[in-house]
């Protein structure tokens, strides 16, 4: 690597000051993909050292990079086997007096730090040198400034499964406190189950206090209090964080030693560490303890906020959190809140109907998953129904006898209000609604009787990364007069693997002359979606950004370091950059020139696939 490149990349002071982190306009994992969705990565051997690899035709690649390997099994050095003396013994019991959880694990099944993640790439995840040779300190501040959720469903759908693959340790961070970094974005992002697989790859002897807190951040997350129980006595002992101590309360009532409970409880409340609300539901969850006598109301009068500790016990034990309190939510997660709630096991499927709403909408559940919750809601055994038109018009968007009603039943659907209040978006449809219906969309034959319907059908299948069913409507789109008709070739134009839709100035024009979007934004944001995809090019790419008086060229310190990152062919680190480039309130908000950036840089090291789902996405919510 040059000198140049190693400063930026290897993150001087200038640069981590100056972040590539844009924030624009501030105020096993389960698969999201369709089969045959992209084209899979090269598998790399393990103990081989990862490298640069170039983008085959097909648009796939491995991950690029050097950077350091590990082993896929921990070696016993030779002297591991030599029978220990008495004097060994004696130091081994003195030594396990202090720290009992020292040899909790023979040397064998210890788990190294040098690569921590769950996803292998036969799993689908990214390949351990994916980062290339980018420190530590880079990427730990990149993830830890950033604002989740992003703005791009595909972008974090694609970054969670980058966070979640075993990526090389850099030699200048300590493998768990990355790992913890990894996890905090993830739950930022909504993803609690994807944060708590990437916490419990880290053995408990190697937790570190920064991972203690995101452990504690996860657990309450996923609502699982008795998930701190194996961590509680190091944590309260190794930190000074007051949730620890609670966290032993209630997990020794667990254990039905209610004794220990009360006293820890008591001890707790005399020295003031966690008062009002927060205290309440510690003795909630106490008294979930077998033998327990505690009985607990928990009332939200005077609760301003909601952070992760009181969602979690709360959500734990079947306490109801007002409404009111989620767009207030101050503890840093925001949306994501309303995404931890939508797999909460402990609620009914009415009262996750929100959650689940919000999940969609952020790419933390796909499309089958979603199909499951939906088809589950006409179920009478639930405590409380949805609302009848709900249930019936995902019904029949799936089950209705002819096209017409799987249209009709479509419409409907995704023209409701979402559940959890976000706004509709172009054309009055809930982008929320549209991965719901994904698999519904992609099973239309192309016809004419979609009419106006046709660029919300192909934005559902687009959702989903359904592009070869939508390249079966290109003719369909071609005969198309019109409203919609420009929208609907927008989409094809930019997320079909081909330009069979065409790309030519007839078509850019029509769509420009079309678009009601303020400033054109939306015309800017096809122009730079189809320079980013290298579809328009050359002259002709020249003559739309004059006569648009746009650019896509960026001189950012973030458009920079992703540029690198795709030149070296790193992967993860272009993934992770393309998602911190779209912090933004909306895609309104977003600069045409980041788009251009991110799809140009995802192109280069084989996330192709992954860059049209993007930029059709651009066109379905402008």
């Amino acid at each position: 690597m040059r000198r140049g490149d190693a400063a930026l990349l290897g993150v001087s002071g200038a640069l981590l000051l100056a972040v590539a982190i844009p924030v624009v306009a501030q105020g096993g994992p389960e698969s999201l993909l369709p089969p045959g969705f992209g084209d899979p990565e090269p598998s790399t051997p393990a103990a081989s050292q990862p490298g640069p690899s170039s983008s085959s035709s097909s648009g796939a690649s491995g991950s690029g990079g050097s950077g350091p390997s590990s082993s896929a099994t921990n070696l016993v050095p030779p002297t591991a086997l030599a029978l220990p003396s008495t004097g060994d013994l004696a130091n081994m019991a003195e030594a396990e007096e202090k720290d009992p959880a020292v040899y909790d694990l023979p040397p064998t099944a210890r788990r190294s730090l040098d690569q921590v993640g769950p996803l292998t790439v036969e799993s689908g995840g990214v390949s351990p040198g994916a980062y290339g040779a980018v420190r530590g300190e880079f990427l730990t501040h990149v993830m830890r400034a950033s604002r989740a959720p992003f703005v791009s469903r595909w972008a974090s759908i694609t970054l969670r499964r980058v966070l979640l693959s075993g990526t090389a340790t850099p030699s200048d961070v300590n493998g768990a406190d990355l790992a913890a970094e990894r996890a905090s974005l993830l739950l930022r992002m909504g993803e609690a189950d994807a944060a708590r697989l990437l916490v419990q790859s880290v053995d408990a002897a190697n937790f570190t206090p920064r991972l203690y807190a995101v452990a504690m951040d996860t657990y309450l997350a996923t609502a699982d209090p008795a998930g701190f129980c194996p961590l509680a006595p190091e944590a309260a002992v190794r930190t000074d964080d007051p949730r620890w101590p609670m966290a032993q309360a209630i997990c020794a009532s667990f254990s039905g030693d209610q004794g220990t409970a009360s006293s820890l409880l008591n001890q707790a409340q005399r020295r003031g560490r966690l008062r009002g609300i927060d205290y309440r539901l510690a003795e909630k969850a106490v008294g979930s303890g077998p033998n327990s006598r505690r009985s607990v109301k928990i009332e939200w009068d005077g609760v301003d906020r909601l952070d992760n500790w009181r969602f979690g016990l709360a959500t734990a034990t079947n306490v109801e959190i007002p409404a009111p309190l989620y767009p207030g939510a101050t503890s840093g997660f925001g949306d994501a809140l309303r995404a931890w709630e939508a797999r909460a096991p402990a609620l009914s499927l009415t009262r996750r109907l929100a959650g689940v709403t919000t999940a969609a909408r952020l790419g933390v559940f796909s499309g089958d998953t979603l199909v499951g919750y939906y088809a589950r809601l006409g179920d009478p055994t639930d405590d409380q129904q949805p609302p009848a038109s709900l249930y019936e018009s995902f019904r029949l968007s799936y089950a209705g006898e002819t096209v017409g009603e799987r249209i009709k039943g479509m419409r409907t659907f995704w023209t409701m209000v979402p559940a959890d209040g976000a706004a509709l978006g172009p054309g009055g449809v809930s982008f929320a609604a549209l991965p719901v219906l994904s698999r519904a969309a992609a099973a239309l034959p192309p016809s004419a009787e979609a009419g106006t319907d046709t660029p919300w059908l192909l934005a559902a299948m687009f959702t989903g990364g359904y592009d070869r069913n939508a390249a079966r409507w290109v003719r369909a789109v071609d005969a198309m007069e019109g409203e919609g008709r420009e929208r609907a070739w927008a989409l094809l134009a930019v997320g079909l693997p081909d330009t069979s839709a065409g790309v030519g100035r007839d078509r850019i024009d029509a769509f420009v002359e079309a678009d009601a979007s303020e400033d054109k934004v939306a015309s800017h944001m096809l122009v730079a979606a189809l320079m980013g995809l290298g579809r328009l090019q050359g002259d002709a790419a020249s003559a739309l950004l004059t006569d648009l008086d746009m650019q896509v060229a960026s001189r950012s310190r973030w458009a920079q370091a992703i540029a690198l990152a795709a030149q070296h062919r790193q992967k993860a680190t272009v993934a992770l950059l393309a998602a911190v480039g779209m912090q933004a309130r909306g895609w309104a908000q977003l600069p045409p020139e980041h788009l251009f950036a991110i799809l140009s840089a995802m192109r280069q090291v084989g996330l192709e696939a992954e860059a049209r789902m993007i930029a059709a996405e651009a066109i379905t919510r402008l």
